[in-house]
This record gives C-alpha cells, sequence and structure tokens, in this order.
C-alpha cells in the first residue's frame, strides 16, 4: 500500500582536502529519486556541482548551500518532479579545509 512518508537517504560526504581540481564523483548512484536535494559546503572553497561529469551545472561558495526542490518547479499539473534514482554527482574544487555533505529527501 502506497504512503505519503518522507525519508532522507543516507548523507554522502567529501574531504575537501581530497579535492583534485578534476571532477570528483562523490555519488556513485542515489539510492532513491529524490524531491529535495541539499549539498551543504562546509569547507573554505568553492566548488562546482556537475550531474555528468563533463559540465558544470551549479556553483556552491565556500559555507554555501545549494537546495534544488524538484517537486516545487514543477511546470505539470498532477506530475512529479524528482531528481532520478541512479544519479551520479561529482564535484570539482581545489584542496581545502572542511566537509561537503550531500542530503536528500525521497517519499515512501
Amino acid at each position: 500500500m502506497p504512503t505519503n512518508r518522507v525519508n532522507a537517504i543516507e548523507m554522502y560526504s567529501k574531504n575537501s582536502a581530497t579535492l583534485t581540481g578534476g571532477y570528483d564523483l562523490v555519488v556513485t548512484a542515489l539510492d532513491e529519486s529524490c524531491f529535495l536535494l541539499r549539498v551543504i559546503n562546509a569547507s573554505n572553497r568553492s566548488v562546482v556541482v556537475s550531474y555528468d561529469g563533463v559540465n558544470d551545472n551549479d556553483y556552491i561558495a565556500a559555507s554555501g548551500v545549494l537546495q534544488l526542490s524538484f517537486q516545487t518547479n514543477n511546470k505539470i499539473p498532477n506530475k512529479i518532479a524528482l531528481l532520478r534514482k541512479g544519479q551520479k554527482i561529482y564535484l570539482k574544487g581545489t584542496a581545502g579545509t572542511g566537509f561537503i555533505y550531500i542530503a536528500g529527501y525521497y517519499n515512501e
């Protein structure tokens, strides 16, 4: 029976000291289709987010947060907008101090 409960994915983290300057794969595959994704840059370096490891898709300043609310931005009535299950997420930046966290939420 379908429910309408919200669950959190297990949070991903990346030590900014290990950033290489190229696209570093942080999320190999999202476990669930997320309606909300949050990237918390608790480091002292800005980072770029990529969803294909080729193109820059977003930017997060040092100590910044990127929050993507997919359902809020849905244009088609009665449809659901989600970041797909299996999505890869890359970060690009130079080595710094602190961690970058990726959190997400999905419906059960």
